[in-house]
């Protein structure tokens, strides 16, 4: 069974040219480094919702057309790539948006209060919204959005899931582990802005998954790449269910 992991060419080449040129100079966690596409694909969220989240877009109206303003900045730079930074961003509104159904009016009340009120920038990819996990932002926010006794445990639930996802380092994350289909607890596949240039990889080996699946396409089985890398069969099998779900 073939995997499809076609991206246009001209993606790959911004990203391996010019762009890593900047992600050289500047911190990788906050660097620009992914495409739109690449966001949506790496964090499974479906790319029009990606777009309207970090862009923004138009929409009808009876008195005309509005404007529907992102949610989360890009990073300085280039101005249409999202950074290690901006990923973290959308798994955690993805998160309290499907997980939790919180309304995006809420979401953006609670982000203009922290950078207003706070002079917290970038909430969503701060360890403010996931101490405790949640105890912080529960306190500052809670009254804000009018969470219920019922909400709080709920999206108490979802941060501690997504927290345990996320490696930090100096108050920033540096390390995240995707879910995978029917292994949520498993932390075999990495997306480390410092590795592979922040290709999804085996955790433990650097290995691109991408790379697994172009070799089981031209025919080589789980088992030889399981010898060739010094990998698990489940590492390999991770990294096949990974990019399967794509």
């Amino acid at each position: 069974m073939r995997v499809s992991t076609a991206e246009p060419m001209k993606v790959e080449s911004r990203v391996q040219t010019g762009d890593r040129a900047l992600m050289s100079k500047l911190d990788p966690r906050v660097a620009p480094a992914y495409t739109v596409a690449e966001a949506a694909r790496y964090l499974r969220i479906p790319l029009a919702t990606v777009r309207s989240w970090v862009v923004g877009r138009t929409y009808p109206r009876r008195s005309g057309k509005a404007r529907f303003s992102p949610v989360i900045s890009l990073p300085e730079g280039d101005g249409s790539l999202l950074s290690f930074h901006s990923l973290i961003e959308l798994a955690a509104l993805r998160a309290l948006r499907t997980e939790h159904e919180f309304k995006l009016s809420a979401v953006r009340e609670a982000l203009d209060y922290a950078q207003r009120k706070l002079k917290v920038r970038g909430l969503l990819a701060s360890r403010d919204l996931l101490q405790g996990p949640g105890a912080l932002f529960l306190e500052r926010y809670g009254q804000l959005i009018n969470l219920n006794r019922a909400g709080q445990l709920g999206i108490k639930a979802v941060l501690e899931g997504l927290l345990k996802r996320i490696d930090w380092e100096g108050g920033l994350p540096v390390r995240f582990f995707p879910l995978l289909p029917n292994r949520a607890e498993a932390r075999t596949i990495v997306i480390d802005p410092r590795v592979a240039f922040g290709k999804p990889t085996i955790e433990r080996l650097g290995v691109k998954t991408s790379v697994i699946v172009d070799r089981v396409n031209a025919g080589e089985s789980p088992e030889d790449l399981a010898k060739d890398y010094g990998a698990t069969r489940d590492e390999i099998m991770d990294a096949l269910a990974y990019e399967r779900a794509a």
